[in-house]
This record gives structure tokens, sequence and C-alpha cells, in this order.
């Protein structure tokens, strides 16, 4: 009986130690390989890579559409940028006039 409770004693001895292995073994192994670990950072920095070129992206379509609505203020409208809008969401064309699409 002396030897089945020495067993017990040193497996109750080690068995806090080895939880605790566990845990950090856990935590280490998930801040490597993890979702948001160090393997997972070439994959961030390459999507913010992208991201940055579609928003440099976005902002020059911004400024584009800002400077069209600027040019369609009603205190001071463009003739030139009315008067192609008139026409195309119109259809209005003279009979003189030849119209050559850009796109």
């Amino acid at each position: 009986m002396g030897g089945a409770s020495r067993s017990f004693g040193m497996v109750r001895r080690s068995a806090l130690p080895a939880l605790a292995l566990i845990v950090v073994g856990t935590f280490a192994g998930h801040a490597v390989a993890g979702q948001n670990g160090v393997l997972a950072w070439g994959g961030y920095h390459r999507a913010l890579k992208e991201r940055q070129a579609e928003l440099a992206q976005l902002e020059k379509e911004r400024a584009e559409l800002r400077h069209r609505s600027q040019l369609l203020d009603p205190n001071k409208a463009d003739p030139d940028m009315a008067d192609e809008l008139v026409r195309k969401d119109l259809g209005l064309v003279r009979p003189d006039e030849v119209i050559v699409p850009l796109n």
C-alpha cells in the first residue's frame, strides 16, 4: 500500500505544473499559429497593402465626384456640364450635331 500512496502523491504534486505547462503551451501555440498569431501577420500585411490601394482608388473617385458636384452647384453651375447632363438624360440632340461616344 505504501507504493500506491507514494505514486498518488507524486501524481498529485506533478498535476499542477503539468496543467500550467499545458495552459502555457496552448497560449504559445495560439500566439504563433493562431488566427491572430505571428504566422498570420504576413497575410494581414498583404491585406493592408491591398486595402490601401483600394482606398487610394476610392479617394480618387471621390475627388472626381466632388469636382463634378461643384460644377453642378445651383449658384454657379457650369453651363457645359449642365448642357451635357441634360442632353445625356433627356436624349436631346439637334439635327446638325454628331454624337461621338467616349466609352
